[in-house]
């Protein structure tokens, strides 16, 4: 009932255990907190928050136009609501190192597991896209030292984001990801690998856990977790799977009441009520309820 039962610091540790365990870990990504909910229930082992999504969930495209604050207060209200270890995109870190290190501070209060920080421009635009521009090596290393020295948790995960394969081709991409480990990350997201020797290549020049991201009309094969484990990927989030999902649903059903006058041809397709409600744990909300009113009301006379 209400919030996740588990500590931000125990979630924390559980990430840092997945990662060091031998196998890979798959996070779907939430779109709200009630999916987040969902993807807990489904036997996952954690959720990622995308920072496409949380754009897109404003009407807006994933170029940096979102500011802390809005990442920061809707990723701890997903956070809160699953007993899962959360990731959260921070983009650049919103700013300058000094931002990037408050950046840190406001995810660990916010209950967030960890984040990754990328090498690109600010204003950024999405991974997948053709035209990024990334920072030189001093910005993007000074970035992560910032977000290394700032949490106060240590079970904190700091990862590192490189979008620098797209730019500079992949010998670059492992020079990058090795300085951005000794800078302090604790994880490298190499961003749109184009196959599975890409990401072994990755694998090979490191020895942190080596993330994957497997999101739709991307640059990537959508590899299956067994692929993935077999060149040492630690860890595979679906960014958008679940928004793409749900808006793809939702197009339907309107599609169908304009055309129809009534939603009557969607309706198998939609979750049940009874099916929501188990979602939200009403049945815990009203013995609550039922617990603490559970007084008699004195006659007038």
């Amino acid at each position: 009932m209400l919030y996740s039962s588990t500590t931000p610091e125990q979630k924390r540790l559980r990430l840092r255990e997945l990662l060091a365990s031998g196998t890979i870990a798959q996070f779907p990504g939430a779109f709200n907190p009630l999916s987040a909910r969902l993807i807990e229930e489904k036997g996952f082992a954690g959720v990622y928050i995308s920072g496409a999504v949380l754009a897109n969930d404003l009407g807006l495209p994933d170029i940096g136009l979102t500011t802390l604050t809005e990442v920061a207060t809707r990723a701890g209200q997903i956070a809160r609501m699953t007993d899962l270890p959360c990731l959260v995109d921070a983009d650049t870190g919103f700013g300058e190192p000094m931002n990037v290190a408050r950046s840190i501070q406001e995810l660990e209060n916010a209950g967030l597991a960890g984040c990754h920080i990328e090498d690109q421009f600010n204003p950024k635009r999405c991974g997948h896209l053709d035209g990024k521009n990334v920072v030189d090596l001093d910005t993007a290393t000074k970035r992560i030292r910032a977000a290394a020295d700032a949490r106060r948790d240590p079970n904190f995960l700091i990862m590192a984001r490189t979008d620098i394969r797209a730019t500079d081709g992949l010998e670059a991409a492992q020079s990058r990801a090795k300085a951005l480990v000794e800078a302090g990350a604790d994880a490298i997201f190499p961003e749109a690998m184009k196959d599975l020797s890409e990401f072994q290549a990755i694998r090979d020049a490191v020895d942190v856990p080596v993330l994957a991201n497997m999101t739709e009309f991307g640059k990537s094969d959508l590899f299956t977790v067994e692929q993935l484990a077999g060149v040492g990927v630690n860890m595979v989030i679906y960014p958008v799977t679940l928004l793409r999902s749900a808006m793809g649903a939702a197009e339907r059903t309107l599609e169908s009441i304009k055309a129809d006058g009534t939603q009557e041809a969607q309706v198998s397709h939609m979750l049940t009520r009874s099916r929501l409600y188990d979602l939200v744990d009403y049945e815990a909300y009203n013995r609550f309820d039922t617990g603490v009113f559970n007084f008699q009301i004195p006659g007038t006379n």
